[in-house]
């Protein structure tokens, strides 16, 4: 199939500032690699935390490293719902405006005034793979899905081109379900 990606079906996590780090697991923490992902770079942390929102919590969400400038919160619209959120969909690092929530470790808690989101539908990829497949950064193109028995086109999803990606497509856990997608699964772009 031409101009395939891999689907990868992000569930909730969150990124943490060295100063939250320190807050929620004490002043010597640093994250521990768990398990690579497939951006370069990136890993699952053994770390997690509760995540409490005005009507819930989740009690054991996972931390992803390294750690970041600013602290940032990703869950589904159901999971946000679940817990008395109203989030909005931004690109990764686009908090300005979004609701906060308590975070909970083991040796203490933050409370972020901004930064819970659902992360918009986006495209990893390297210069050299965006020449490939006709893309550009920013460039809002669909996934075409033949799932069984559930087809499904997911629209607005942004290209992010840098040369420290892998190409790789990510939807969350929401978007996964309404197409069965199915680990080791790959759309084809249509721009």
């Amino acid at each position: 199939m031409p101009n395939t990606v891999i689907l990868e079906t992000s569930a909730r996590h969150l990124h943490v500032t060295q100063e939250h780090l320190r807050a929620l697991f004490g002043e010597d923490a640093t994250l521990t690699p768990k398990k690579d992902l497939s951006q370069p770079g990136q890993f699952a942390c053994e770390e997690r935390v509760a995540v409490v929102g005005p009507k819930g919590s989740f009690a054991s969400v996972s931390i992803l490293g390294p750690v970041r400038s600013a602290t940032q919160v990703e869950l589904s619209l159901t999971d946000a719902r679940s817990i008395g959120l109203r989030i909005p969909v931004r690109e990764s690092g686009d908090i300005a405006g979004s609701p906060g929530c308590k975070l909970v470790g083991p040796r203490g808690e933050v409370t972020i005034e901004t930064g819970v989101i659902a992360a918009k539908r986006h495209i990893h990829a390297t210069p050299e793979d965006a020449a490939a497949y006709g893309l550009r950064d920013k460039q809002i193109v669909s996934i075409k899905y033949d799932g069984d028995g559930r087809s499904i086109v997911f629209g607005d999803v942004v290209v992010r081109v840098n040369p420290g990606y892998a190409l790789a497509a990510h939807i969350d856990t929401d978007e996964s379900n309404a197409g069965s997608v199915l680990p080791g699964a790959s759309g084809e772009i249509i721009a």
